[in-house]
């Protein structure tokens, strides 16, 4: 490394909270506010695309679950696509922060624009956060990964503090924006979005001094070294798989036919216009369009597999086998932002009073005043070690602290104060990141010691005990009729049980990307993962969709059976694949 890396990665520990870079803890913040966005917008979607245009006191747009989930879907996928291109952008042009700034002032339009609450504004608004994460979401981990180049043993508590950033905006985004939609007006909830998107890409523009040279726009002649650097470290392996002109056909091909079905599916729901007019056997357009990107993807990620020996195709098997299984695991998961919101209002009993009404208002109360309370107070062990390098920027967090802490303190008056109360429909969506604080540090534990699984079995373990969730809100909702409703502790179980199967789970994914992968293959299997991720969300979006169908013709307990038996199957099969997996990795653990 360089003198003068090493001597700014020397000028950032100079200035440290919880002994970390006060750096950190401005990404700490950006990420906090943008997740705050994200999950407050998300979690307002479907509950208000699909509420009735009927209801007096906050009228929604009225659609079918299955045009919500149509159109929620495609903006799912879409997510998990625009990062490849962003981080490309940043790599080679415009630098990581400029990256995450441009990112999020496009992301602050998009949540502006879907305050409006119009056809076109809630279209534009979507596009403009897709396009925005894309330049926003690769790069705030690429310009913390720049930082700990010198210290990378640090860099595990750094992602950990990092992630926890993550879960608190998840955490007071839905808890808050959900809040003020639902009782007040869904354009508050769009608009209180887009206020913290500002202030958290302000914050972060002011913090410059801190960063240094960190993520700055690339110069030519550090391109053309890291270039050069690249081809020389580049081993046997990668030189002989070049990405031939037929690789660059086939993934031209399949993009451009992932793309196509993407958007004539809410195109031809919503507005009724099919772009793919045609069908094959009963198979409609868009549906042979997706199935033949799907086998000529397959074909070309086994065609450039079968280039590599033997030991590096069969580690990259057992890459494409793990992908495999996580659209299965996230087309049950995702639920949560589709199927579950709908289940939350209209069959969960969310009427409190008396005594319930207390317990709910100790709980909540805890739930918001302490997380908020131990954030607040990492804010002003960041304002005085920073207090003279950023004084503004300090001042921008303030400010963001005191909006949040009198929207929580309102929401706390006005359950506190209420004889009955019903609770929100996206107060259920916070103890996913509830859960994820809680029990993270109890099943890394785990991990560390003698019982830590194989991955074949972390993945069997975390498909099956999400499936437990969704069997008790099955059991929850069986024999139900209409207008019943059933008591909130299936969903909060259920929300357990989700959670303790993502946390089996997510150790898994990117990191056996990273060990199992030639260099030259690397980027390319990150897409196929996420790839994997896109597709799993599209499809929880489309069979979420479903749950007015399958409860009118079935029942709702029907519903969720689907959800618990194919995750089932799905973890028995892939456990059973055990030893395989293991001889496929050849000793990678």
């Amino acid at each position: 490394m360089s003198t003068n890396t090493t001597t700014i990665q020397n000028d950032f520990f100079k200035s440290t909270v919880l002994g970390h870079p006060s750096g950190l803890f401005v990404l700490f913040f950006t990420e906090m506010w943008e997740r705050f966005s994200f999950y407050g917008m998300r979690v307002l979607l479907i509950n208000f695309l699909t509420m009735s245009i009927l209801d007096k006191t906050n009228p929604g747009w009225g659609w079918s679950a299955e045009n919500a989930g149509a159109l929620y879907g495609t903006y799912a996928l879409l997510l998990y696509i625009t990062p490849i291109f962003g981080g490309i952008v940043a790599d080679k042009y415009i630098g990581y922060r400029w990256a995450v700034v441009i990112g999020s002032i496009i992301m602050t339009f998009g949540h502006a624009s879907m305050a409006l609450d119009t056809p076109l504004s809630l279209y534009a608004g979507l596009g403009l956060l897709v396009i925005g994460t894309g330049f926003f979401k690769p790069n705030m981990t690429s310009i913390l990964s720049e930082m700990y180049k010198s210290v990378p043993e640090k860099k595990d508590g750094a992602y950990t503090i990092f992630y926890m950033g993550v879960n608190a905006g998840a955490f007071f985004g839905m808890m808050l924006c959900g809040y003020l939609a639902e009782k007040v007006g869904w354009s508050y909830g769009f608009g209180l979005a887009g206020v913290f998107m500002l202030f958290g890409t302000l914050q972060f523009w002011l913090a410059k001094p801190l960063f240094g040279t960190v993520g700055e726009v690339p110069s030519k002649a550090k391109r053309l070294a890291e270039e050069e650097a690249a081809k020389t470290s580049v081993n046997a392996e990668d030189k002989r798989n070049p990405f031939t002109l037929v690789d660059k056909i086939l993934i031209a091909v399949t993009t451009i036919g992932g793309l196509l079905y993407a958007f004539n599916d809410p195109l031809s729901k919503i507005g009724g216009i099919n772009m793919l007019p045609f069908e094959i056997n009963g198979l409609s357009g868009q549906n042979v369009v997706v199935l033949v990107s799907l086998i000529l993807f397959l074909i070309l990620v086994t065609w450039r597999m079968m280039r590599y020996t033997n030991i590096v195709r069969d580690r990259m098997i057992a890459v494409v086998i793990f992908a495999f299984f996580t659209v299965f695991f996230w087309m049950s998961f995702e639920q949560g932002a589709s199927s579950l919101v709908i289940f939350a209002r209209d069959n969960v009993d969310r009427t409190l009073a008396g005594n319930s009404l207390t317990v709910f208002n100790i709980v909540n109360s805890l739930l918001t005043v302490v997380p908020l309370a131990i954030i607040t107070w990492v804010l002003i062990l960041l304002a005085k070690q920073t207090g003279k390098t950023i004084p503004m920027s300090n001042v921008v967090l303030a400010i963001c602290f005191l909006g949040v802490w009198a929207v929580a303190g309102w929401m706390l008056y006005q359950y506190l104060t209420a004889e009955s109360s019903e609770i929100t429909v996206s107060w259920f969506s916070i103890l996913n990141s509830f859960f994820i604080i809680a029990l993270a540090s109890t099943v890394s534990k785990l991990w560390d010691s003698k019982y830590n699984p194989s991955a074949a079995v972390k993945y069997g373990l975390g498909l099956i005990i999400m499936a437990i969730g969704f069997g008790l809100l099955a059991y929850g909702a069986y024999g139900i009729s209409a207008g019943v409703k059933v008591s909130m502790i299936w969903l909060v179980l259920a929300y357990l049980f989700h959670t303790l199967g993502e946390l089996f789970v997510s150790p898994v994914g990117l990191s056996y990307v990273s060990k199992l992968v030639p260099g030259r293959m690397i980027a390319f299997m990150f897409g196929m993962w996420y790839l994997a991720i896109a597709i799993g969300n599209k499809l929880a979006a489309i069979l979420g969709g479903q749950i007015e169908n399958i409860t009118k013709e079935y029942s709702l307990s029907t519903f969720f059976l689907i959800f618990t038996i194919v995750p089932v199957v799905a973890g028995l099969i892939v456990m059973g694949l055990n030893p395989l997996l293991k001889k496929l990795m050849h000793n990678v653990h």
